[in-house]
């Protein structure tokens, strides 16, 4: 079960953690496939627990730093935002920033099929590998490993959004209540160098232009029109 110790080392290294129980960590990056394969072997276990853990303790040290960081927020964001850093796409996203899928032990199966870079394996591994880290060294060895490769990277790459109102699910809420169809965007015109355009959407309900809105990119435009269009249908019901 020994994980090449050169392996470990390095792992640890990016991890930011020197394991005192090894075995741990050896179980948080074991896919069940390969535990399957070696089921005549006493002892073997795979990440499946510890990914039940690590789940329970990322929501616990996410929502910690949400409330810490933006004691403003209300808690509709608060949850929204929760939501988008636990997801499976940012797990799997810190996973390929840690590299852990070239430290996983895969069944054969599994690794023909690729499973060294599948999003749910490695988010996955990243679950696991909080709870290893808290079973090993408590709370505040797996606050420091989230902060370092969860919520510090996606506070750079634009977190700072995560407690916006998505105000297209609102206008399609609005629209929703009153029986109407759902908003259509249609892209007006796109200005500018590849890398800095401004993008200009316009936001049609049943059929005609409501609002328009401008935006870095498409998302931020649609988003900019729906707030528009929300505003104006609002002002009308008052």
């Amino acid at each position: 079960m020994n994980m090449v110790e050169t392996d470990l080392a390095e792992l640890e290294a990016a991890l930011g953690h020197h394991f005192q129980h090894q075995t741990w960590l050896e179980h948080a990056l074991t896919h069940s496939s390969r535990r399957q394969e070696a089921a005549a072997m006493p002892g073997a276990q795979d990440n499946e627990k510890l990914e039940f853990l690590g789940d329970a303790v990322l929501g616990v040290l996410v929502s910690e730093y949400l409330v810490t960081s933006f004691p403003d927020w209300s808690e509709g964001q608060l949850s929204k935002s929760r939501s988008k850093l636990v997801s499976a796409k940012s797990l799997y996203a810190a996973a390929r920033r840690l590299r852990l899928g070239r430290y996983l032990r895969l069944g054969r199966g599994e690794e023909k099929t690729g499973g060294r870079e599948k999003p749910a394996v490695l988010a996955d591994a990243y679950e696991a590998v909080v709870a290893a880290l808290y079973l090993d060294a408590g709370l505040d060895a797996a606050r420091g490993f989230v902060r370092s490769s969860l919520l510090e990277p996606a506070l750079g790459a634009g977190a700072q959004h995560l407690g916006q109102p998505d105000h297209k699910s609102g206008l399609q809420e609005l629209l929703q209540a009153h029986g109407g169809p759902p908003a259509e965007y249609r892209v007006v015109s796109e200005k500018g160098p590849d890398h800095r355009k401004t993008f200009v959407v316009e936001v049609h309900v049943a059929g005609g232009a409501v609002a328009t809105g401008t935006g870095a990119n498409k998302k931020e435009a649609e988003q900019a029109a729906a707030q528009l269009a929300l505003e104006q249908l609002r002002g009308k019901d008052a």
